[in-house]
């Protein structure tokens, strides 16, 4: 009686994808069941990736990590295909922007997007992995408040959502809602409702994404609440938040009880307002400082694969050099040995020899001297590394250091309350004594200094663009931008405004009555 044949690898991973914005615990279960029996490099890659999108679901950035870059013992640089390849950077890029790190995200995502061959490749497994590409894409860009370019990366994604299963679905209906949120940063709130109104009407009626549901709904209380109907918004969040409430979707819980938080002060609900803003504080707290060792653990994960990679390729050239010795050690003997069989009484035999064991000798020495000068480069890199690090940092690497500066200023990652300088370094890959340096020289202010003054910009500038936050107490602005505390955001405010918070506030409201 013959077997049952086992179902195609790309079922198995739709329905993996499927289970992904379901319940993410089943998602983990099910994704380690495939794994374990699966021996095929290429699907391990892709059934680790959804784990670790499933774990990220959970706030666990840490173990999202961990397993999107575990390794089987017997893997090699030189096993990866090309897809496979492109899928780890893919994963790269997304582990990236899960910690926060958008510029990162950014340079490989841009790296990758280059190549036309690769834009045009018909495989159905590389357009999937660009469509996810070019989201991922979109929202670095929106991070960033370039919503124009956002849109644009969201029709090119689209533009690869060309094959009929689950997970090209699930991308396009997510697409439609990124794109809605882009639509009401660009004051287009009407044409982002219509999108909302339609996806959302084809998730309810699919009924298997409870995660798009409550995405789908948490966007719409975003366009009540531009629309300072409060009441509707806070509808809408509680119908979202019954979809997740007992599934672990930290990552978007945190989300619901900062627009519950928001949404209940306009109202002036202060039982319900201090309710969730607990909530979105202690949920915060933990995902921060778990985000902030995702970030650790990334940043030595990155610098063990590039430290083996290069071993990896010296041993490689190393055996490339070992193996040529060893054909021309052979080619030698076997002429020696016909010169031997031919002419063993001849003169020039012994010349012909000696010149043979002369070429040995200089392949070896060769390769001593090579070996040599790779340690020597080496020692001379180590040596202009320490003195560079012990040097002031150069007009090119200080125009560098700004233009990073620059970009990230925009991501509005100064807001996070673990901001450190060590973060930053992080996230503009630039080390903690140049960052130091170029603050204090160019900005004329420590790193402390540095972030307060953009924590009070840009709250200033919410209150004076968003009527919403005028309505807002003075507690939840100092949470808000990041601050410890409410004095230490007063003091902070009054002394780069010349004002209070409350005497800033008033100011705006007057200057709009008259």
């Amino acid at each position: 009686m013959r077997g049952q044949t086992p179902p195609d690898f790309g079922i198995l991973t739709d329905r993996a994808f499927q289970k992904l914005y379901q319940n993410p615990e089943d998602c983990i279960s099910y994704s380690q069941t495939l794994l374990i029996s699966d021996k095929t490099p290429e699907h391990k890659i892709i059934l680790r990736k959804i784990i670790s999108q499933a774990y990220a679901m959970q706030g666990n950035y840490v173990q999202s990590v961990t397993i999107s870059h575990q390794k089987d013992d017997d893997s090699t640089n030189e096993k990866l295909s090309a897809f496979a390849q492109l899928y780890g950077d893919y994963n790269l890029a997304d582990q990236y922007q899960n910690l926060g790190l958008y510029g990162q995200s950014k340079k490989i995502i841009a790296g990758i997007l280059t190549d036309p061959k690769l834009l045009i490749n018909k495989n159905t497994k590389v357009r999937m992995t660009l469509a996810k590409l070019y989201q991922l894409q979109a929202i670095n860009s929106g991070v960033n408040r370039n919503f124009k370019l956002a849109l644009e990366d969201l029709d090119k994604s689209d533009i690869y959502l060309d094959s009929k299963n689950e997970e090209n679905t699930i991308i396009k209906q997510e697409n439609i809602i990124f794109r809605a949120n882009f639509l009401m940063r660009l004051n287009k709130p009407e044409e982002a409702k219509k999108l909302l109104d339609k996806v959302t009407n084809e998730i309810i009626s699919n009924g298997k994404s409870t995660f798009l549901i409550a995405f789908a709904y948490e966007s719409t209380s975003r366009y009540f609440f531009l629309k300072e109907d409060y009441k509707t918004a806070i509808s809408y969040l509680e119908k979202g938040y019954s979809k997740i409430e007992d599934l672990p979707y930290n990552d978007m819980k945190i989300i619901y009880y900062d627009l519950f938080s928001k949404n209940y002060l306009a109202v002036n609900n202060d039982e319900r307002y201090h309710n969730y803003n607990n909530l979105y504080t202690n949920l915060k707290t933990k995902l921060d400082a778990n985000k902030k060792e995702g970030i650790q653990y990334i940043v030595k994960l990155v610098e063990t694969y590039n430290k083996k990679n290069f071993e990896f390729q010296e041993q490689k050239k190393i055996r490339q050099l070992r193996n040529t010795t060893i054909i021309v050690l052979f080619f030698i003997l076997g002429i020696s040995g016909y010169f031997l069989y031919g002419s063993r009484r001849s003169k020039d035999l012994k010349k012909q020899l000696a010149f043979f064991e002369k070429q040995i000798e200089r392949e070896r020495s060769m390769q001593l001297h090579a070996e040599k000068v790779r340690d020597d480069i080496k020692k001379e890199k180590d040596q202009k590394n320490t003195e560079k690090e012990a040097s002031k940092v150069s007009k090119e690497k200080e125009d560098e250091i700004l233009q990073k500066l620059e970009e990230w200023e925009m991501s509005a990652n100064f807001l996070n309350k673990n901001m450190s300088i060590s973060i930053l370094s992080a996230q503009t890959e630039v080390n903690t004594k140049y960052l130091s340096e170029v603050i204090n020289s160019n900005k004329g202010k420590n790193f402390n200094a540095y972030i307060n003054e953009l924590r009070i910009d840009h709250i200033a500038s919410l209150l004076k663009k968003d009527p919403a936050f005028l309505n807002y107490k003075v507690s939840y602005l100092a949470e808000y931008s990041g601050f410890s505390s409410h004095g230490a955001f007063t003091n902070v405010f009054k002394s780069i405004t010349g004002m209070s918070p409350n005497q800033y506030i008033q100011e705006i409201i007057k200057n709009k009555r008259s």
